[in-house]
């Protein structure tokens, strides 16, 4: 063992009878909680954002192609989806599969309620896969190519509102597009599903696509809007920029994140709440240290005075002083990767920790915690903290033996 080792392992103590062993055990115990809190925090926000992200992508699509010269209004313009669209677009590397959708505002009337949403026609290469675990009562709706279903899939809120549960009989009315007059059609509720989206659950339906192109006088191949799913969503954008350059220019198309930034924006604003969290307990936890290790030096002074009479040179006190604050820096690392993985752990598997669904669309605490985060932030502490701990130790070159020797 080096002599700087054995020298700090001797010095190491967490007896009463040392003023420094209380300090030494607020030290270790400020680097664990830092840790833990540093390994949670990146955790959940990660956790939320994919979460949220899957969630509004699942609902929406990565990508959308619509009419270039739409309004902003809900209703947009049809084109016609033919077989050399469909085959152009999926020509590009990354498009999983592509389905042909229709938005169109509707009245929802009861014998005493009424409730104005958007219905979304869909067919059967629609891929319901998303929606597989978030049905709360009866099932989603299953569309032939050869008959038309008058089922419908509604939001819990929106049947809440309406007072209404699967095998209800609902009428939609519909203002045609020269406005002149209402249609209305009877559907009946098939299922009921929550995914925890407020702005979308409070808004969206979803029925047969030919009841929409009917309505619209719209023919079989005519959509107005194309959603374009993708193998990897992070690919989004670089797909979107080859799709958009291949399209006719009637046509454009857009990420999800274009369609909706203030939740895309909402959700990087998150990474400054880590970066302040993380900023603000390397700072608590490394004013910890620094007064840590001030105390063990102050106390340890006339020691400090009988190594130098003795030839020990600064280089050599300055690693005993290095090699003792490592090890509280390595003990509180132990205890606080334990406590940060255990609670990360915990609250993954039985979601302990619940949240208002209104407002985060998550009902309990999202956790997302993987090797590289917790390597990551393990070896930045240790450094960040290894570096702060120079300020310190910096005094021993100051001391001098026939003074510190007599020191009490």
């Amino acid at each position: 063992m080096r002599p700087a080792f054995y020298i700090a392992s001797r010095l190491f103590s967490l007896s009463s009878k040392y003023v420094s062993s209380t300090i030494i055990r607020i030290a270790i115990l400020s680097v664990s909680i830092g840790l833990a809190i540093m390994i949670v925090s990146v955790a959940i926000v990660v956790g939320f954002k994919d979460q949220i992200r899957d969630k509004v992508i699942g609902f929406i699509a990565p990508i959308k192609i619509e009419v270039l010269d739409n309004n902003a209004s809900v209703e947009a313009k049809s084109f016609v989806l033919n077989s050399e669209l469909y085959d152009l677009i999926k020509s590009v590397d990354g498009v999983s599969n592509i389905q042909g959708v229709i938005f169109k505002p509707a009245l929802i009337k009861t014998s005493d309620q009424i409730q104005g949403i958007v219905i979304k026609g869909i067919g059967s290469d629609y891929d319901l896969s998303y929606f597989s675990d978030k049905i709360i009562d009866g099932q989603l709706p299953h569309f032939e190519d050869t008959v038309v279903s008058d089922k419908v899939l509604i939001s819990k809120k929106i049947a809440d509102k309406l007072l209404v549960k699967t095998g209800d009989f609902l009428r939609f009315w519909f203002v045609s597009n020269d406005q002149q007059q209402t249609r209305g059609r009877k559907f009946v509720v098939s299922g009921i599903y929550e995914t925890g989206l407020l702005e979308f659950d409070r808004m969206y339906a979803f029925t047969d696509v030919r009841h929409l192109q009917k309505l619209n006088n719209w023919s079989e191949n005519e959509f107005s809007t194309v959603e374009v799913l993708i193998n990897d969503v992070r690919q989004a954008q670089e797909i979107n920029d080859k799709l958009y350059f291949e399209l006719p220019v009637d046509l454009t198309s857009r990420t999800v994140r274009e369609s909706y930034p203030q939740i895309f924006d909402w959700l990087d604003l998150q990474d400054i709440n880590v970066v302040i969290i993380i900023l603000l307990m390397v700072l608590v936890s490394g004013i910890t240290m620094l007064g840590t290790l001030l105390i063990i030096i102050l106390e340890r002074t006339s020691m400090v005075g009988l190594l130098k009479s003795i030839g020990a040179t600064n280089s050599l006190i300055r690693s005993i002083f290095h090699a003792l604050s490592l090890n509280i820096l390595l003990r509180g690392l132990f205890f606080g990767n334990i406590f940060g993985i255990g609670f990360c752990l915990i609250q993954s598997h039985f979601g302990l920790i619940k949240l208002p669904s209104d407002s985060y669309y998550l009902a309990e605490v999202p956790i997302h915690i993987t090797f590289y985060q917790v390597l990551i932030i393990n070896a930045g502490t240790l450094l960040l903290w290894a570096i702060m701990l120079y300020i310190p130790v910096s005094i021993i070159n100051r001391i001098n033996p026939s003074k510190a020797i007599r020191y009490e």
